[in-house]
């Protein structure tokens, strides 16, 4: 009773009516979950993956052939590449939760802005509203594929030893860019080797001993399954390069595309010079060309590479979404996740938005799973993780600070967890050992993904047919191996053509 001697008037709990309705929505208590859990598990998610806000922009940063830098300027426009790529990431994360109500996360994808920034654009004439174009026709088909069932349909006429030697070959080609953009393996174009470790096979240098003991660092953290390891590396080696800056004063070691100080960094000099904090500039955005690529290279030529990047790009998705799903528990008797169409669909429009964004093909992270294993089990952590790839962009040019050393361990570490799927591949059978072996020893020696992935699928049906096992080929990789074989040959054609 009131002191009035009324009866109290029940208040309506609207705190407790909202989180009926979430828990409705996101089935918080259907996967054992609850909205405590659903934040931490996104926000271990963020952090866990956050190093493509460093990598991406490094990764896109240089020169297209015609000597243009993404996101316009006479430079790298690292502030911009990082506010596009945090946008993006943060938008179709959202949209993940939302939609497909499942704890994956996306943002742009290693290997697949690799193909772009070491392929694409660096065929001649192709510029990097070129490449995004070729990314948005790869989203495109990628996206009619899902919705006509096809996408399933091609998964499963593509061996798994082929698709694990992709990312393993991918793995090996992402580390050894992080090793060149070091400093600690180099081209040697006068000597009697092609690389070179160090310099004379010596490390003379300040900034790659950076990069050593953070490569080291985050090794051990990986081991010891620390959250975060990649990004603690990260921040780690930039504070210890920062303080060797303050002492040493280092500098860039290139001036205007010249070695000017061999002792210098190699990517941004690590010194505090203005905002870190600013209304972000998305100048990526927008920066697409669909129609480019077809009057440089030629229909032929752009559905080989759409194609090319659509099985990097849809293969690890699928891998990743089992991966996410088996973690938490989350696949049915059939081993199916949840809402299988509906994560399809979403990753494969973020694919089409991060050609549209300027900032490479968007897809799910594999690390989504250090979020599912510290509580996440529905879409509520994905939007926790999303809004915190929004909030990131308003400092993006503290990404302009780390140097590629300090960035370098984390492609190193990316190779080694890529590099762990080997062991899937049946090296004791020749005929899958063979085009196994190609794909993934072209990726680095070519220095191109296509090329590893085009030699690899010309040798399977080969294989396979010489040892008298043609009818496991299926029809379309006969398909795929010609296309390649013409790409192969599009030098000498287009010569022929053009007389």
């Amino acid at each position: 009773m009131n002191t009035d001697g009324t009866a109290p008037v029940k208040q309506k709990n609207t705190d407790n009516s909202f989180s009926a309705r979430l828990d409705s929505v996101c089935r918080l208590s259907e996967r054992g979950s609850n909205v405590r859990a659903e934040i931490r598990g996104g926000l271990v998610t963020f952090l866990s993956m956050v190093y493509i806000l460093v990598l991406n922009p490094i990764i896109l940063s240089g020169p297209d052939s015609t000597g243009a830098y993404l996101g316009g300027g006479s430079a790298p426009n690292i502030p911009a590449i990082a506010a596009g790529t945090a946008l993006v990431a943060g938008i179709m994360t959202i949209l993940m939760g939302a939609v497909a109500n499942f704890p994956m996360a996306l943002a742009a994808g290693l290997g697949l802005n690799s193909i772009v920034a070491y392929s694409l654009v660096q065929l001649p004439g192709m510029t990097w509203a070129d490449g995004m174009g070729i990314i948005v026709i790869e989203g495109i088909v990628i996206v009619l594929l899902v919705l006509t069932g096809l996408r399933e349909a091609i998964f499963r006429a593509i061996p798994k030893f082929l698709r694990v030697a992709i990312s393993v070959g991918i793995g090996l080609f992402i580390s050894l860019i992080g090793f060149s953009n070091a400093g600690l393996v180099k081209g040697n174009k006068e000597g009697p080797t092609l690389l070179n470790f160090g310099t004379g096979g010596s490390i003379d240098s300040i900034p790659v001993l950076v990069f050593i003991l953070g490569l080291f660092l985050t090794l051990i953290l990986m081991a010891r399954r620390i959250p975060g390891a990649i990004l603690i590396g990260i921040v780690s080696s930039t504070v210890l390069a920062f303080i060797v800056e303050a002492v040493a004063k280092l500098g860039p070691k290139m001036v205007n595309g010249e070695v000017a100080n061999a002792g210098g960094w190699l990517g941004s000099v690590p010194a505090f010079g203005g905002k870190l904090v600013q209304i972000p500039g998305f100048s990526t955005l927008g920066q697409f060309s669909v129609t480019g690529p077809f009057h440089k290279l030629g229909v032929l030529a752009v559905a080989v590479l759409a194609f090319t990047i659509m099985l990097a790009d849809f293969f690890d998705t699928m891998g990743t979404m089992v991966a996410v799903a088996s973690e938490g528990k989350l696949l049915d008797e059939q081993g199916n996740p949840p809402r299988t169409r509906s994560i399809l669909l979403v990753d494969s429009l973020a694919a089409i938005a991060g050609g549209m964004g300027g900032v490479s093909s968007n897809t799910c992270f594999v690390e989504s799973t250090s979020g599912v294993a510290d509580g996440a089990r529905t879409g509520l952590a994905s939007v926790t993780t999303g809004i915190a790839f929004l909030l990131s962009t308003f400092f993006a040019p503290l990404v302009a600070l780390v140097p590629s050393e300090a960035a370098a361990p984390a492609l190193v570490a990316v190779g080694v967890l890529m590099m762990q799927q080997a062991a899937e591949i049946k090296w004791s059978d020749f005929a899958v050992a063979v085009p196994s072996f190609l794909v993934i020893a072209f990726m680095p020696f070519g220095f191109s993904i296509t090329v590893g992935i085009g030699v690899g699928f010309i040798a399977y049906p080969i294989m396979e047919t010489v040892v008298g096992r043609i009818k496991k080929v299926h029809p379309l990789m006969w398909v795929v191996a010609v296309l390649f074989v013409i790409y192969f040959a599009m030098g000498p054609i287009q010569a022929l053509l053009l007389k």
